[in-house]
């Protein structure tokens, strides 16, 4: 009977993760603040009471949906602003980084897009503190670089705002090109080195701005 709490406890377990990728799958289609309770656990198979042992209510889901599409991606940013200083670099790596994590997670990035400016306010806010953090990471990323010298914190920090919003929108304009239309994909991703080199060229030329 020793095993039986930790039976238990990877049983509930699963059946919060099976909420979760019912959630996510459902939302595929519609918007959270479109989505019943009696939908999501009636795709799991389980009473519509058993979703309160889990979460207390959508917005929770939602919440903890916002948690796994983003949760990973800090390690992702952090090792692609490791990987050196030279600006041509940092963008071909961030480009690279922010393709294929949408590759990896494409359901979880369309949910995000869609509910960034949806109707469920705890979702908005988990997502904005979410890219809050991320800004705060490339931040502490750039502070170090040479090109950096000069900025203020404030200054820096608004710089790492932009690239970052460059990274989500660059992320949802991957998702809209099908899958078998490389060329597609590949114009949004020059596009893309495009918009941070010219990001880049005025991060140059900021500093000059005092003299």
């Amino acid at each position: 009977m020793s095993h039986t709490p930790g039976a238990r406890q990877a049983q509930k377990e699963q059946t919060r993760q099976a909420l979760l990728d019912a959630g996510l799958q459902l939302l595929d289609r519609q918007s959270l603040s479109s989505l019943g309770l009696r939908e999501v656990t009636r795709a799991v198979g389980v009473a519509p009471a058993a979703f309160y042992r889990h979460f207390p209510d959508m917005a929770a889901l939602g919440v903890a949906l916002v948690g796994e599409a983003l949760g990973s991606l800090h390690a992702v940013i952090r090792d692609a602003l490791a990987g050196g200083q030279d600006a041509e670099d940092l963008i071909d790596r961030t480009v690279a980084v922010t393709a294929a994590y949408v590759d990896e997670h494409r359901a979880h990035i369309r949910f995000i897009a869609r509910e960034r400016y949806g109707g469920v306010q705890p979702v908005r806010a988990a997502i904005a503190a979410e890219l809050g953090r991320f800004t705060d990471e490339v931040a502490a990323g750039l502070a170090p670089q040479p090109a950096s010298a000069g900025w203020s914190v404030a200054d820096l920090r608004v710089l790492a705002g932009l690239y970052v919003d460059h990274m989500v929108l660059t992320a949802a304009a991957i998702m809209e090109v099908p899958e078998d239309d490389p060329a597609a994909r590949e114009e949004i991703t020059r596009a893309a080195r495009l918009r941070m080199q010219i990001i880049s060229l005025g991060r140059s030329h900021w500093a000059e701005r005092g003299a």
